[in-house]
């Protein structure tokens, strides 16, 4: 078989030409999938009122609701992404001509729309994750984000901190800001209290306010390249992240066994973002409410929102410590499900056997 990115829709063609099955990997999971069902079997945005701006997904296991502005508009399609658009139709249209999904989750995470997804909509797949199990050895999570003289500085840092103590925030490798944002989430992540570890993309210097490295020396670090992401997660330091909802870091973050502040920008994110805080019970969020991919066409979230979300995050209370407590049972589940006998290493196994299965009926 081929294993392909939902992206690459041309290697179907090239894999069907040639008799041989091609299987989709999806990099996201089966919440995001049911979700886009529902939107587009549905169409809850037709029959909502123009003054109205939230509304609930029909058909979902859970009660899932959004905001008109937390979904595309197709009518302002930003130019470099018309291509893009073009790839996901031809996506689309060789999907249920592949052979079948290996999704990047286990089942345990999100059990009712693996079902949902498999009886409801129909679609063969197989959960295969968290794929960044698989990969324990200490150079492949070193490796996991570059790490360079920063990460192995933070590392040491973090050696000194408390069990729990820290914050880690960082947003993918695409995602970019305004210098007003990155103000306001430097004076929010400065008035939480906290300790914490920011990793920020291309942003430069002349955004840092005056004086802020000086006043959060020993308290924050910044770090201005790839940082060894897992590592961080994986520190008994760190209590706590606020990430862009991308999936890879989500299921990563699921798998540290860490609460999640939320503040998705764009491409399922918000879906995933219902996720984390609404179906698994372990996100806060910060108050991204809008869909954009360029970084002056957000809204600016205000450093008391920043602020108030670490806390929650990283506080004491009742509520906090269920988030926590649920962290750390998602996160043995995770470890159990790519171990042998478990669900994710028992449905690989279930997709090689019809894999073979296919290859006799074809010899």
């Amino acid at each position: 078989c081929v294993v392909s990115d939902f992206f690459l829709p041309w290697t179907y063609d090239v894999a069907a030409d040639n008799g041989i099955p091609r299987i989709i990997f999806e990099g996201s999971n089966f919440f995001a999938a049911c979700a886009v069902d529902s939107l587009e079997r549905h169409k809850p945005l037709e029959s909502l009122p123009p003054e109205e701006e939230s509304f609930v997904l029909p058909g979902l296991p859970h009660r899932i609701e959004l905001l008109r502005s937390q979904l595309q508009d197709n009518t302002k399609v930003v130019p470099f992404m018309i291509p893009v658009i073009e790839v996901v139709k031809h996506a689309r249209e060789v999907y249920s001509k592949s052979f079948g999904t290996v999704v990047n989750s286990f089942y345990e995470l999100e059990p009712d729309y693996a079902e949902h997804s498999r009886k409801v909509l129909g679609r063969r797949a197989w959960h295969v994750g968290p794929v960044a199990l698989c990969n324990q050895a200490e150079v492949d999570k070193s490796g996991r984000g570059g790490g360079g003289k920063t990460g192995e500085e933070c590392l040491r840092w973090l050696d000194e901190r408390s069990p729990g103590s820290v914050l880690y925030m960082c947003f993918g490798s695409i995602c970019n800001f305004t210098a007003t944002q990155l103000k306001e989430m430097a004076m929010g992540l400065e008035d939480s209290g906290h300790p914490f570890v920011w990793v920020i993309r291309d942003a430069g210097d002349e955004w840092i306010p005056e004086g802020y490295e000086e006043r959060i020396e020993g308290r924050g670090i910044l770090i201005k390249e790839w940082a060894p992401q897992l590592l961080i997660l994986n520190h008994e330091a760190v209590g706590g992240f606020v990430t862009h909802c991308g999936w890879n870091s989500s299921l990563e973050g699921i798998a540290a066994g860490l609460p999640m502040g939320t503040w998705p920008l764009y491409a399922e994110q918000f879906f995933n973002e219902r996720l984390l805080v609404d179906v698994l019970g372990i996100g806060v969020e910060v108050g991204s409410n809008v869909f954009a991919i360029l970084p002056e066409d957000r809204p600016v979230v205000k450093a008391r929102d920043l602020e108030a979300a670490v806390r929650r995050v990283m506080g004491d209370g009742e509520e906090a410590e269920e988030r926590r407590r649920r962290a750390r049972e998602l996160k043995e589940m995770a470890r159990k499900a790519v171990e042998v006998g478990g669900s994710s290493y028992n449905d690989l196994g279930k997709l090689i056997e019809e894999l073979r299965e296919k290859k006799e009926q074809i010899v």
